[in-house]
């Protein structure tokens, strides 16, 4: 109903055939006008246009999931994925939009691509508005409003969490709202520290989570509407901010250069570990609902052709491999599993593991696919990944892939497997699912690679087309190949692209609609682990009604809890006991279970920053396959080379995002982010 509302609100007023937002949902004008406010918040229909203005400012530059660049900044792209278009080197017409070397160079300046601010900012006011307000409507039950000023609750706790990690410490905004068009003298508000920010959006997220009737909404007219599981999902995220080192123990340079405008220190310099335990305490909050499970595919036997084969039965384990799920995986289908999550096979209302989703992003992560796919029928072949995350995916068996990250110094002395599949290969069997002339690097692989990298030689479905020829395409990135090296944006600049997102179905011209994974139990599972690994002592943590008291400490069966259900769907092993036993060892999986399980989800920008871990990671030589080679020298296009076209850099100043000239000229109290520049 939202959705179908926002999306024809803001219609009817590009069309005028209603009033516009300053003559009819101008909140500020109603606060001076009581009598105004009365006749939008006692008719039934004006008060749900309001929630549904209010949620349109969760849409567009606010999204997870950004397919190219713009006002929100495409913040899937990191390390590990990178976009190639956009790039005035290739195309002087591109010399003013955001490329990803812009990007990750921070050479973008402060009033670029910078309307998250404003628009979370409006957001909020017009969510308080309404909070304040329901509750004259007596055309619906006390249920129904209650629902409603917990969904609007959720809208305003949303747009701060949307802030602070992007621009880290932000205002808090009086609860009755103040307009952010008001005046220079009107508007004057600080900033506020990380830490209050992050426990605005814990206390919130609580109270819209009692008000909040759903855990879950099962029908597609209501899917994108928050639940408690959403309101809680979204405090353990904010809490476990609040405990990383960029905001728990920094007094870093930038740490201390983070102030207000009376020189209060932002970031907290004093390291908290109770602050990791209210983290677990808020992630586990959301496993004791009982709503969520990790979406799993069922094992087959059956060949459907190329698209649909049987399952591949992951190498033999002692623990998993003769349990079904939850406690094996002898009847799920891992492959399947993690792919069809993201191609738009399983509905937002069938999909347990979705916690919450802006349903009405589906054209942007749809775009992002077009931007993934091969120059074949239309496709931009831009998108692609780095070699550090195709060396972050394990073998089939958990071991890492030989030569794994060598060119970065961080190898362990094996070399990169040479030699290709062949058709008798491909005959038998061996090495599923490869096709013939596949590097061996790319063999035996766990299923979720499979899942999300387009390697040289990858198949890409097209089952959408009408001939059957243009079904079931080998890509391969040879230079003189037609998605191979060529002096434009599209071509991968690594020679690796990406799978994840695609659905078999899938063409140019007929990509199927995918929901954005802005949260999903995976990822919550994740941060629990991450949460508890970092306790020395134990603590009695109050559950987010009260109803029970947690005792959350560094118990490796807890972690267990977060870590075994993500490697099970993986079709992995789990852990050995080493890894669990050091807090450091287990701390780097953890780090690295992320980067793969939530690769392109918008996540890793953020992870690296508040791990502090940017500073090196980001700053490291990307490497990918050497694209100026034919297929005649195809072994020595999978020798990684050194990919000087895509920037690798780090700065403190991009910890966070600066504000723009405006905002700081608007508000007089605010203060820019350390390393941009202010006003003059």
């Amino acid at each position: 109903m939202i959705k179908k509302f926002s999306i024809l609100l803001l219609a009817l007023f590009i069309l005028g055939l209603i009033p516009s937002c300053s003559d009819y949902l101008d909140s500020d004008r109603y606060f001076r006008d009581r009598t105004s406010l009365e006749t939008v918040f006692t008719d039934r229909e004006r008060t749900e246009e309001w929630l549904a203005y209010a949620y349109s400012f969760l849409t567009g530059a606010t999204a997870d999931i950004i397919a190219k660049a713009g006002n929100g900044s495409p913040h899937v792209y990191d390390d590990a994925m990178y976009f190639g278009d956009r790039d005035v080197k290739y195309d002087p017409k591109d010399a003013w939009d955001l490329s990803y070397n812009k990007f990750r160079l921070g050479e973008y300046n402060e009033n670029e691509y910078n309307d998250v601010w404003p628009r979370c900012y409006k957001g909020i006011y017009q969510a308080s508005v309404f909070i304040h307000n329901i509750d004259m409507n007596l055309t619906m039950t006390t249920e129904e409003r209650l629902d409603y000023k917990g969904q609007a609750r959720f809208v305003r706790a949303y747009l701060y969490w949307i802030l602070l990690r992007k621009y880290g410490p932000v205002p808090i905004m009086p609860d009755e709202g103040i307009d952010y068009t008001l005046s220079y003298d009107d508007l004057a508000t600080p900033r506020s520290s990380y830490e209050e920010v992050a426990e605005l959006i814990s206390n919130e997220m609580v109270q819209a989570a009692k008000e909040l009737q759903y855990i879950r909404r099962n029908d597609n007219e209501n899917i994108s509407r928050p639940t408690k599981g959403a309101a809680l999902a979204t405090r353990a995220y904010a809490l476990i901010f609040a405990a990383s080192p960029l905001a728990n123990g920094n007094d870093d340079e930038f740490a201390r250069a983070m102030v207000d405008d009376q020189g209060r220190r932002l970031l907290s310099q004093e390291y908290s570990e109770e602050k990791w335990a209210k983290a677990a305490a808020a992630a586990r909050d959301v496993m004791e609902l009982g709503t969520y499970d990790l979406y799993t595919a069922a094992f087959t036997s059956t060949d459907n052709g190329p698209h649909d084969r049987p399952t591949i039965v992951p190498p033999a384990d002692a623990e998993f491999s003769n349990q079904d799920w939850p406690n094996g995986w002898r009847n799920i289908d891992p492959f399947k599993s993690y792919r069809n999550l993201f191609t738009g096979a399983v509905s937002p209302v069938d999909n347990p593991e979705l916690i919450f989703s802006r349903i009405h992003n589906t054209s942007e992560v749809a775009a992002m696919v077009i931007h993934q796919m091969p120059r074949d029928f239309g496709g931009w072949n831009t998108h692609g990944l780095t070699q550090k995350m195709v060396d972050a995916y394990y073998m089939n068996d958990g071991a890492d892939v030989p030569g794994k990250d060598k060119e970065i110094g961080r190898g362990d002395g094996s070399e990169r497997l040479t030699g290709f599949t062949t058709q008798e290969d491909v005959a038998a069997g061996r090495y599923r699912p490869l096709g013939r002339d596949v590097s061996l690097q790319y063999a035996n692989r766990e299923p979720r690679f499979y899942a999300s990298v387009a390697y040289n030689g990858a198949v890409w479905h097209y089952l959408s087309r009408p001939e059957p020829g243009d079904r079931h395409r080998q890509t391969f990135y040879y230079r003189g190949g037609g998605n191979g090296f060529m002096n434009s944006p599209f071509h991968l600049r690594t020679g690796i692209g990406v799978m994840k997102f695609v659905d078999p179905q899938d063409a140019p011209g007929n990509i199927r609609l995918k929901a954005e994974p802005a949260i999903r139990y995976a990822d919550i599972l994740l941060l629990y682990a991450e949460a508890l690994n970092e306790l020395d002592a134990t603590y009695g943590i109050e559950s987010w009604d009260g109803s029970a008291t947690y005792s959350i400490s560094r118990d490796i069966e807890e972690i267990k809890k977060g870590v075994r259900p993500v490697r099970i769907r993986a079709g992995l092993p789990d852990y050995a006991s080493g890894t669990y036993n050091s807090k450091d060892v287990l701390r780097s999986a953890l780090k690295r279970e992320r980067m793969i399980e939530l690769l392109g989800e918008g996540k890793r920008y953020f992870d690296l920053r508040r791990w502090k871990d940017a500073a090196v990671e980001e700053a490291l030589q990307i490497y990918g396959c050497n694209v100026i080679m034919n297929a005649e020298r195809r072994e020595e296009f999978h020798q990684p080379v050194a990919i000087f076209n895509l920037a690798s850099t780090f700065s403190p100043k991009l910890y966070f995002w600066p504000i723009s000239h405006s905002e700081l000229k608007h508000n007089n109290r605010l203060t820019q982010t350390p390393g941009w520049t202010s006003y003059d």
